[in-house]
């Protein structure tokens, strides 16, 4: 298989990444056959992959947009995958051209093609760190050298905790990372759910077989499960619900939208 220039030295392009999976359900360019393979079979089971992962990316842009309506200026995003069109910083600093934007992910591939694509902005960095160990990233000299944690960040936590597993204790880290934020922070946070799903349990139960087959478990937690990690916030109208109904640009009534958006669950809290 011949390496892309854009493909890092040193990473084993024969083993499906979450992360350039993720790119090819949003039409990105920077995914290999082997993710494609991958990702057409998660998509067997649940066709409605690609526009469940839409529905995550527009949420993210509104939430970014209300967080700098809110007078935030800091984002820290962990699990930010490889940056396609429309990322954090793009939003960000479009609505807020002073916005710094600090990129989290323990995938080689995202973090070196983060770098290419942030070279010459210098309020936009990508750190190589792993949500299991939050002490990890708020060490981090590249976050700790442009964020300012003495005041509100809104920390991104967009579809990354549903592949961390309960032995590695999500909960745990979300709380560290809370404890370390300012009054006024915001935590932005998506998670896949069976709730919602247009279909049987058992059938989009394939999907989660894939991502275990590729040694990348998906975690499906139940609404109950997801409003957990925001303990401690105050949650943001209109709370945690289906990622299309979290402040729509346009009212839509739900017919018009593919039910597959409507899978999975988002939500905006705010530490008092």
């Amino acid at each position: 298989m011949e390496r892309p220039a854009w493909a890092p030295q040193g990473i084993d392009i024969s083993v499906p990444s979450v992360s350039r999976m993720y790119d090819f359900y949003l039409g990105g360019s920077h995914n290999f056959e082997v993710d494609r393979e991958a990702a057409r079979k998660a998509m067997e089971f649940l066709p409605g992959l690609p526009k469940i992962m839409q529905a995550n990316r527009a949420f993210m842009r509104r939430a970014v947009r209300h967080a700098v309506d809110s007078g935030i200026d800091q984002f820290l995003d962990i699990g930010s995958g490889i940056p396609t069109f429309g990322n954090v910083h793009e939003v960000a600093q479009a609505a807020d051209p002073g916005a710094k934007v600090a990129y989290v992910d323990h995938d080689p591939v995202a973090v070196a093609h983060s770098q290419a694509v942030l070279e010459g902005n210098d309020r936009a960095v990508i750190a190589a760190a792993d949500l299991r160990r939050p002490k990890e990233i708020l060490a981090n000299p590249e976050i700790t050298g442009l964020l300012d944690l003495d005041r509100p960040v809104a920390l991104l936590l967009v579809a990354v905790l549903h592949f961390i597993e309960d032995a590695d204790e999500p909960y745990a880290a979300v709380a560290e990372l809370r404890e370390a934020l300012a009054p006024g922070s915001l935590i932005v946070l998506t998670h896949a759910s069976y709730e919602g799903i247009p279909l049987p349990k058992e059938e989009a139960a394939g999907t989660v077989g894939v991502y275990k087959n590729i040694r990348n478990p998906l975690i499906m937690r139940s609404r109950e499960e997801i409003s957990q990690f925001f303990e401690g916030y105050e949650m943001v109208e209109p709370g945690l619900v289906s990622m299309p109904e979290w402040r729509p640009d346009t009212p839509q009534s739900p017919e018009q939208e593919d039910p597959y958006a409507f899978s999975g669950f988002g939500g905006v809290g705010r530490k008092a």
